[in-house]
């Protein structure tokens, strides 16, 4: 067993982006695992319901040539964590592909493992009527057996024993779906005999790159080294610089509870930790304590397709329409209205955000707009993209043309970036599992290439 286990986290999210001098700085020691989360649900359901990726592909072949040419030659073991962004059978082929471009162009062999996340249909509705699934908070319908026919992809949060695994049979790089975020980088500890606690805590610092130093980013490359009793963080760009403050602070990044991290299986008790500097930069985190639950949830995630969204982005000058803009724009919703009387209103909804007004707050915006210009964007959600695009064109021709109280012009109310102004966006989507599933074996799926 190995008295320090490093594992290098290369940047936040693969395809960010990260320096490869910061990179290779943490190549010059031993290595253990170069770990990189790929996946999210920040950015929305639209990434799992329609299975495209958070980055571009460029983007995600940039990284992931820096990190194969330098880990698989160097026999560390690489782990990408909810690959392609959302971890769901599209999103992992697009990133074995992009893998497997690589190591062609660079003349490398490598043994790949790849844990699938997904769940069939079939499989939810089974375990719902068993009743092993509940809504993850108060918020949350219990879910019910049409919901579950409408969602288009369907995947579960792995821990890290599926990892593991992976690891036991000699793997040079590990493609995860859907992974609970911590769980890549814990597998790399649990591993080398370290504890679980401590590398789970370590996990959930790395997994956002160097957004625990100051100044943070997700930008940048840190490692992590495990010893028996403690780990350490330190930042591989002299730019940047981890502080116990900075350390401490990334702890409660993303939590419901200041010192409870839930997971699947496990409570990670941060309740009793101490964060230390103890070399220029280098801060050490002790006490971190892992919990067993007595049943094991996975967070299940779904997205199924609800409407179809077309919009315009257009620009106001006139002082006269600005003092007045919330009152006219109701008014052409109606006119809109009026004109397809045919169109029931449940069909479509007509949005209007005002930017440098109101946009991001809404009602709630306390400061007083003093401006002379703002932007606004209409939406149009409807059953149909035709609709959409329908609806759309007669708001923003309505809009135009609209002749309010004092106006000067007999037109131009809008001035449009873009021509086409219209511009249709496609399906909308709908996070419609977000529930906790209760398991009693790892049904996590591991096919190696």
């Amino acid at each position: 067993m190995c008295e320090e286990i490093r594992i290098i986290s290369p940047c936040g999210i693969l395809g960010y982006g990260f320096p490869e001098d910061s990179f290779l700085k943490g190549l010059e020691k031993e290595i253990h695992g170069i770990v990189v989360d790929a996946g999210s649900t920040d950015a929305g359901p639209h990434k799992l319901g329609a299975g495209v990726s958070i980055v571009s592909r460029r983007a995600s072949k940039k990284d992931l040539e820096i990190i194969i040419k330098n880990g698989v030659p160097r026999k560390v073991p690489i782990i990408i964590g909810s690959a392609g962004g959302a971890g769901a059978r599209p999103h992992v082929e697009w990133a074995l592909e992009i893998i497997k471009e690589i190591l062609s162009e660079n003349n490398l062999d490598a043994k790949i493992a790849v844990i699938w996340a997904d769940f069939t249909k079939e499989e939810i509705l089974q375990a719902n009527q068993q009743g092993r699934i509940k809504p993850l908070s108060r918020n949350i319908k219990p879910l019910e057996a049409e919901v579950i026919k409408d969602t288009c992809n369907i995947v579960a949060q792995m821990g890290h024993e599926p990892i593991l695994e992976a690891l036991e049979n000699n793997s040079d790089i590990i493609v995860c779906g859907r992974a609970y975020d911590p769980s890549p980088f814990a597998a790399i500890g649990i591993y080398h005999q370290k504890d679980a606690g401590l590398s789970y805590h370590l996990g959930k610092i790395l997994e956002c790159g160097a957004l625990c130093a100051e100044p943070g980013t997700t930008k940048d490359s840190i490692v992590g080294t495990i010893y028996d009793h403690s780990f350490t963080v330190q930042s591989l760009n002299p730019a940047r610089k981890c502080t116990p403050m900075t350390v401490a602070a990334h702890t409660f990044y993303e939590k419901e509870h200041p010192y409870l991290l839930h997971g699947p299986g496990i409570i990670l008790d941060l309740s009793e930790c101490e964060f230390k500097e103890i070399e220029d930069g280098v801060v050490q985190v002790t006490k971190s304590k892992l919990i067993n639950t007595d049943q094991t949830y996975i967070k299940l995630e779904g997205a199924r397709r609800v409407a179809y969204r077309t919009f315009v982005i257009a620009g106001v000058r006139d002082p006269i329409l600005i003092e007045n803009i919330e009152e006219i724009e109701q008014k052409v919703k109606e006119q809109v209205s009026d004109y397809y009387p045919e169109i029931n209103r449940d069909e479509y909804q007509i949005q209007f955000y005002n930017y440098g007004m109101n946009a991001v707050l809404g009602s709630k915006e306390k400061e007083h707009f003093n401006g002379h210009e703002i932007g606004v964007l209409f939406e149009v959600i409807a059953k149909s993209q035709e609709l959409a695009n329908s609806i759309c064109a007669t708001v923003r021709s309505t809009f135009l043309h609209y002749g309010y109280e004092k106006r000067k012009s007999t037109a131009g109310n809008l001035a449009f970036p873009f021509a086409p102004s219209d511009m249709e966006f496609g399906p909308v989507f709908e996070f419609s599992i977000y529930h906790l599933m209760e398991i009693n074996e790892n049904p996590f799926k591991i096919e190696y290439l």
